[in-house]
């Protein structure tokens, strides 16, 4: 949530840092501010409340803040109303010091106190304006040395942060620090960048450094310097971009959405093929001996989102395949519940960005257990991708709309192939059926994009159902966990209630909810499951619902059940999530298009959750 772009060099500042900004809209915000420097001259800060376009128009584009060193800040509002006193950046007293912030400080209160019997007035009700004050504080107690008053800041703030700070005193230097936040730096010949995420700089640079946790970057003009927690000048590596600058943009699609539904195969077959080459699984690709992968006792999937209900299919493929015990947890609630794990078990991490703030505390309190970690992500060198035991990318590629769809497929991909190997060498499945998941397996790609060329269909039975209050999704097995993100993808870009449900749970309540014209929408993949969903579908029609299917080619009985039916191609039945979602993806995306919304940036919502 929330984001921050920041530049020093020999152009216009506010340009660049509102263009960044726009590439960060996905992260959900309320309000948005910068203050760019020109040389010795005072820092010049502008905010406004609301989209980014009201910035855009106050600054003139940029063009009417001159300068060309700048930090700029979109807001998702934790401490404080949304509003232009609250928006970011905030700044000192007398503005010696003026900072950005990303994260939470929970100590806010207490530090705001002592600041107050030191003479501090405070103008908002943000967090982070007691931050840019303690910053302040230790930077004249202690005799204008920015690193140590950053430094000893970091030391009493307790929480989660990425912080961007200028001081009056050094007019062509940008300090960053982090904690538990995510947060870049971009070099390119004498200009130096800064920002919550690559696509905000990736169209100036490919040159990039990661920010560990508790360190400091000094910024200067094509220059940075890094410094740990104790103010040692430390040395890092930089690593080179890979993705492509268009691959962050719409492409001719209206949306980032659709355009990312449509990239699902490309997405699928480089994750497959990173990991898999001439029909087999590439030896240790996963950091796992096989004596390491026999002596596995039990599997913990973490994740939270729509990472969470991946977890919920791979549950049932790994206890098909691999017959583990496999549990699945909410990242929020794990990091809680004091979890009793075996020593031998594994622990999993799903994550998109790498960055989601429930799922690195996760990954932290199993490592503080000593337990083994593995690690699903899709953006290389963030924060769970370096702390994890074992990575595994996915080759998704930058993903912008905020409901995701390729990550989602991508990580699917992976944990079929994680699921296959430790079936193989555990020896639950011969040779035979190892290579008969694979290729089937590699088959993924172009039946998804089979399904992407029914997607008029789908369009057209959506546009009747663009104005329905509620929408409930059943299934049973695999078929449950394909309805949880259908359902998630309808309520989250449609605003559309919609709850998905065990069928077999529909007698114990949920039926009671069914009323005349409510549109049901049964999922019916797994044939040994069909005939008993199927009934389930019957009951909810005889109380009038009207149904939609979900099913594989053949199945052409339920047209004597269901209202509309579409058909997914036939495939393994462990694999039947990747391409049954491609439908349930298009429906939501075209009843909110029906609906005239936003469907990239949802209300309410942001695309990496990097603080509770």
């Amino acid at each position: 949530m929330c984001g921050i772009v920041g530049y020093i060099g020999d152009r216009q500042a506010a340009p660049i840092i509102l263009e960044g900004l726009t590439k960060l809209e996905y992260r959900g915000y309320d309000s948005a501010g910068i203050a760019v420097r020109n040389g010795d001259s005072d820092i010049e800060i502008v905010k406004a409340k609301g989209r980014l376009k009201v910035l855009y128009d106050k600054t003139n584009s940029g063009q009417s803040v001159v300068g060309c060193c700048g930090i700029g800040h979109t807001r998702w509002a934790t401490h404080g109303e949304p509003s232009e006193e609250n928006a970011h950046p905030h700044y000192s007293n007398d503005c010696c010091v003026v900072a950005v912030h990303n994260g939470i400080i929970e100590n806010y209160q207490e530090l705001k106190e002592k600041l107050i019997k030191n003479g501090y007035v405070f103008y908002s009700g943000t967090d982070t304006e007691v931050a840019v004050k303690l910053i302040d504080y230790y930077y004249k107690k202690y005799f204008g040395n920015p690193i140590d008053a950053i430094n000893r800041s970091m030391v009493r703030i307790r929480g989660s942060y990425a912080l961007a700070v200028m001081f009056k005193d050094y007019p062509d230097e940008i300090y960053v620090a982090r904690k538990d936040s995510p947060m870049i730096v971009g070099i390119e010949n004498n200009e130096s960048y800064f920002a919550s995420d690559v696509p905000a700089i990736l169209k100036y640079t490919r040159k990039v450094y990661y920010i560990g946790n508790l360190e400091i970057g000094r910024l200067q003009k094509g220059k940075v310097t890094f410094y740990n927690i104790d103010g040692y000048e430390i040395e890092k590596e930089m690593t080179e971009i890979t993705w492509d600058a268009e691959a962050a943009e719409k492409a001719g699609y209206e949306h980032f959405m659709i355009k990312e539904i449509h990239e699902q195969p490309k997405a699928v077959s480089d994750t497959l093929n990173s990991v898999i080459t001439d029909g087999k699984i590439k030896d240790n690709a996963f950091g796992l001996t096989a004596d390491e992968i026999k002596n596995i006792s039990q599997i913990w999937i973490v994740a939270c989102g729509s990472a969470y209900h991946v977890g919920v299919a791979a549950q049932y493929i790994f206890e098909d395949l691999v017959r583990i015990p496999v549990r699945v947890e909410l990242a929020s609630e794990f990091r809680y519940r004091n979890p009793i794990i075996d020593k031998d078990a594994l622990v999993i991490i799903i994550s998109q960005s790498g960055e989601t703030a429930d799922s690195l505390a996760a990954l932290r309190e199993s490592k503080r257990m000593g337990i083994k970690t593995l690690a699903i992500v899709n953006v290389v060198g963030s924060s769970i991708a370096r702390e994890a035991d074992i990575v595994c990318y996915t080759l998704a590629g930058p993903e912008i709309a905020v409901a995701t769809t390729k990550a989602y497929s991508a990580q699917l991909a992976m944990s079929y192939v994680i699921a296959i190997l430790f079936a193989y060498v555990r020896g639950e499945i011969d040779e035979k059926q190892y290579t008969s998941l694979i290729n089937d397996l590699l088959t993924l790609p172009d039946k998804i994009s089979r399904l992407l060329e029914d997607k008029e269909r789908i369009q057209w039975f959506a546009s009747k159902f663009s104005n329905a209050k509620d929408i409930f999704f059943i299934g049973r097995g695999i078929d449950y966990a394909i309805s949880l993100e259908g359902s998630l993808k309808m309520k989250e870009i449609s605003y559309i209630h919609s709850e998905a449900y065990a069928a077999g749970e529909l007698k114990h309540g949920t039926i009671s909810l069914i009323e005349e014209g409510i549109l049901v929408i049964g999922v019916l993949t797994q044939q040994e499951l069909y005939e008993k969903t199927l009934s389930n579908m019957v009951e909810v029609k005889s109380r009038g619902a009207y149904l939609m299917g979900l099913t594989n080619n053949g199945n052409y009985n339920i047209e004597d059940v269901a209202d509309f039916v579409a058909y997914i191609p036939k495939i393994d039945k462990h694999f039947t999530t990747s391409l049954a979602i491609i439908p349930l993806q298009l429906m939501a995306y075209y009843v909110s298009v029906a609906r005239g919304l936003d469907v990239d940036k949802p209300r309410n919502l942001a695309k990496s959750v990097t603080v509770e």
